[in-house]
């Protein structure tokens, strides 16, 4: 592509300023690829004894089954202390916790060390979150659990209210570009012009500005997998040809056949772009199959899980390589990309748009709805 690369370009962390870390567990077993899982869990701990609840909750200086806590935003778990709990397992919710890999929290605050309640208000159908893993950016509809990372909210407040943009942003584009420009085109942008050191080149050429948004559209629909399920390009898709084993152990890749083959199962035609897809050096497919196979420690929660492969993690990873190989083509196209006719951070700088007040890099104060504090008490704010 014709152009050319230059230096003074902004920092997604001015561009996007407020920025959280992700939420800390302080245990792994209320969190797994299957929510049957999940809710067994929660009735083993409390059918436990006394003694027996405690080494199975795993307590840690933030939570022990003593601690008092609030809800968390928007979900209806109980607020009493989980040493004299009852009832039904809190109904779990899809949460992004490794690249690519959308599987199961149970949404209490009783269960997590650090929850970030100021992410869990501003999370619904409208909401983008970005992650910020070592070597790339992600995107996902799920509440966000990568250890490591940065997330950076798209909306500042629930519904889609106030972007996580530097305040003039979007009117300084607007009128350097000739037309509007909306919070989610800034963001298909990003993900097509961000660079390793993470900043964000922008233009005033209204066509490659418009080129590079229906690239980084295509990413963040591919990445998000909230709309209709990709197809691979010529009728081709991946399906299962030899049945998979009722508890697969390995899994490994046939490159010259295109097969992923899962001890004697086997799946194909499984493009080598998908096969070698990684985040921070690690194979996204095998990170996937290993978190489903991994089998916990006898005598605690985690090790309760499915007795059998579910049916619904071939239809998931069925769809996975499908989504690695459209991504494939979209990051080396973004990798051959150069931004011409550059809108620089001086220029920001000099327009105002920078640098960004502080009150920009702290959560928006959401007061919209009343949130139940410990033992059903109405939380302050």
């Amino acid at each position: 592509m014709p152009g050319v690369t230059y230096d003074d370009a902004p920092l997604l962390a001015d561009l996007m300023p407020w920025s959280v870390a992700p939420p800390r567990l302080g245990r792994s077993w209320p969190t797994g690829p299957d929510a049957a899982s999940l809710k067994a869990r929660w009735d083993a701990l409390l059918r436990a004894e006394p003694a027996d609840r405690l080494a199975l909750f795993e307590p840690t200086r933030a939570r022990t089954l003593d601690s008092a806590v609030a809800q968390l935003p928007g979900q209806r778990a109980g607020t009493e202390r989980l040493a004299r709990a009852s009832g039904p397992c809190p109904e779990p919710v899809r949460a992004l916790v490794a690249p690519f890999d959308e599987q199961w929290l149970i949404p209490d605050h009783r269960l997590i060390d650090a929850a970030r309640p100021e992410l869990w208000r501003v999370a619904d159908e409208r909401q983008v979150f970005v992650v910020e893993p070592a070597d790339t950016l992600l995107a996902t509809s799920r509440f966000p659990l990568l250890r490591g990372a940065r997330v950076r909210p798209l909306y500042r407040r629930p519904g889609g209210a106030e972007p996580n943009l530097a305040p003039g942003l979007l009117g300084h584009l607007a009128a350097r570009l000739g037309h509007p420009v909306t919070a989610p085109d800034v963001l298909a942008w990003t993900f097509t012009a961000v660079r390793p050191d993470r900043t964000v080149p922008l233009t005033e050429d209204p066509e490659l500005w418009a080129r590079g948004v229906e690239l980084g559209r295509r990413a963040l629909w591919l990445m998000r997998r909230d709309g209709e399920r990709p197809k691979l390009p010529g009728g081709r898709r991946p399906y299962v040809r030899a049945p998979l084993p009722a508890r697969p152990l390995s899994l490994d890749y046939d490159r010259e056949e295109e097969a992923l083959l899962l001890e004697e199962g086997r799946i194909a035609p499984v493009p080598a772009a998908a096969w070698d897809y990684e985040v921070d050096g690690a194979r996204v497919l095998e990170q996937w199959f290993a978190a489903r196979v991994a089998e916990g420690e006898p005598g605690t929660l985690a090790a309760i899980r499915p007795a059998a492969w579910p049916q619904a993690w071939t239809s998931e990873l069925l769809e996975l390589i499908t989504v690695l190989a459209l991504l494939a083509d979209v990051r080396a196209r973004r990798d051959e990309w150069e931004t011409a006719s550059p809108v620089t951070a001086s220029e920001l700088r000099a327009a105002g748009v920078l640098p960004v007040p502080d009150a920009a890099r702290r959560p928006a104060s959401v007061l919209d709805t009343q949130e139940e504090g410990p033992e059903g008490q109405l939380a302050l704010l």
